[in-house]
This record gives structure tokens, sequence and C-alpha cells, in this order.
């Protein structure tokens, strides 16, 4: 079949690859215009356009696939199915219209459970117990349309944001690669959502990563591990900001104030939460690098001192 792909990020070239090194004829690529990146701000390839470039195959960067140009330009492409990844753009009707089997998205949840822009760190602090990747027939509706194929994977209770981004996107490359065969054999079954089980999975910001200390240890834990390595977690120590990059809920009581710092050893800082105790391990005070609560210890950093109350 001839493939147009569309997609931006790593978890997209991961995909591309999978399609790349399988022997499958990718005619164009879709991808984001280049964006500033780095100190720099230089204008820099995505991911996804890099492997393009690597591989000879014709890249196109529309702002926009509503005008009519660039719906033609798309169309002389002349693709049996568009297979789509983390593009970062809405594809009109008449898009979703041009391949001849349809757009094929490769989505970061076990459809319905999360819709939207974030479900691989929203399902982390939601406390799911497994995700996976759901290949389903794209319509117009966001992340609304049939199910063809789920792959599924259990969270850990170490997993972050980071780590469980790698594995579905690696789980995305097979999941579209035996999707696609499936298709071709003439075997897939699309399976409708139910609209009732589905939950929206909001893009990210970085102020939702602001720890309150009244919520439980255990619901504060799930978000750091979500939100690593972005946008990250943080508190406030007097007029600094400590942020936050691991952490471990403690199965002890407190009836200290959410906030206060109980303790601080090589092993961690202990911090009295809305239930439990959350023991950070890992943090970064402004100006520093990332370094653990012994090396903190080690460089004689007045910080996280028993008594201190975090905000």
């Amino acid at each position: 079949m001839r493939i147009v792909f569309a997609g931006t990020p790593d978890f997209a070239a991961i995909a591309l690859k999978a399609l790349l090194e399988h022997g499958h004829d990718v005619v164009a690529v879709y991808t984001q215009p280049d964006r500033p990146a780095g100190r720099g701000r230089k204008l820099s390839p995505s991911p996804v356009k890099q492997v393009a470039l690597d591989a000879g195959i014709p890249v196109c960067q529309p702002e926009s696939l509503k005008p009519a140009d660039a719906q033609t330009e798309l169309a002389a492409f002349d693709a049996d199915v568009m297979i789509v990844a983390a593009y970062g753009l809405i594809l009109p009707q008449a898009v979703l219209d041009l391949p001849r089997r349809g757009c094929l998205n490769i989505h970061a949840s076990l459809l319905p459970r999360w819709r939207g822009a974030a479900p691989i760190q929203r399902a982390i602090a939601a406390g799911d117990t497994e995700t996976g990747i759901t290949i389903m027939q794209m319509d117009a509706g966001l992340d609304t349309g049939d199910m063809l194929l789920k792959l599924t994977t259990p969270i850990h209770a170490d997993d972050t944001g980071g780590s469980l981004h790698d594995r579905l996107a690696d789980l995305g490359g097979q999941a579209i690669l035996t999707a696609l065969a499936e298709l071709a054999a003439g075997n897939l079954q699309p399976e409708p959502q139910n609209d009732a089980d589905a939950n929206y999975a909001h893009k990210l910001n970085k102020q939702e990563g602001h720890l309150d200390w009244q919520q439980p240890a255990t619901d504060l834990d799930r978000l750091v591990r979500a939100f690593n390595p972005w946008p990250g977690t943080f508190t406030d120590v007097g007029e600094q900001r400590l942020r936050i990059h691991a952490a471990t809920v403690l199965d002890a009581p407190s009836a200290a104030a959410p906030g206060t710092v109980l303790r601080r050893e090589r092993d961690g800082a202990d911090v009295a939460c809305g239930e439990g105790v959350l023991r950070l391990t890992r943090v970064q005070l402004p100006g520093s690098r990332a370094q653990s609560v012994s090396d903190l210890i080690n460089g004689g950093r007045e910080v996280l001192l028993p008594g201190e109350v975090l905000h």
C-alpha cells in the first residue's frame, strides 16, 4: 500500500522507523513546521522530519491542512492509507476522505479511556494499572473513531512519563505493523467506542506541577512520576522554588501539618502530606542541577531542614 505518514515528535518517529525497517512504501511524510529550539533558538526539524530526510522521503510541512492547495498537494500522493501519530494538526473531513482506506491513528491509550493530548501522563497521574496503544480509524471527532486493534502494557509502580512514553512508542510501532498486515488481509473489525467511558487527557501545563501538600502522598507520587521529564513538579521553600525529580511514598502516618519537613537524611527528605508521607529523593534548586538529597547534604545546602514548611 502507498502510505502517507503524518507525525511530529519522537513517539511518531519510532513508528515511522518501524514502517521503513519493514519495507513499507512511505511515499510522503507530513510534519509540523520547523520550530526554534535550544539556547540559540535556531529552527530545528522535528524527529519525524529527520527520519524522513535520512530515508530520502519527501517532506511536507503545511501550517494547516484546511486550505485547498494543501489538500491538492496531499491528494497528489495517491495514498492508500494515511497513518497519523501525534501530528499536531487537525485533519478536516476532506483530508480524512482522501486515502482509499482512510486515516489510521496510533493513539497512546486504551481508548476510550483517555482521549486528547496527554494520555500517557494522565494515565499515570490517575493511578491506572495498565495502558496501551489503540489503532483507530480516524473520524472528524477528537479520538472518537472506531477502534481497530489494541496492544496493552502494565503501568509499573516506578514508571515515569518518560519511561512509559518510550515503551508505548515501541508498542505503537508494533501495533501499526500488525494493523497494516490485518488491513491488507481484510481482517480488521471496527469496534465503536463507548463515549460514556471516555476521559479527556488535557494538554499539560507547567502550573499543574505545583505540589499541593494537602493531597495524599500516593497522589503526589503519581504526579511526580507522570510529569517526569516534562513539565516537572515543584514546591516552594521560602522564596526558593524546588523542583522534584523523584520521590517515594512512605507507609507512615504523620500528625504534622501538610508540607512540613519531618526529617532529612541521606536517603531523602520526608514531607507530611494530607495523607501519609512523601520522601523526596532527587531535587533541584534554582541555578543547580538535579541531585540526590545525599548530594544536597554533602554540598552543605541548608534546605529541606526538619520543621521547614513547603508550600
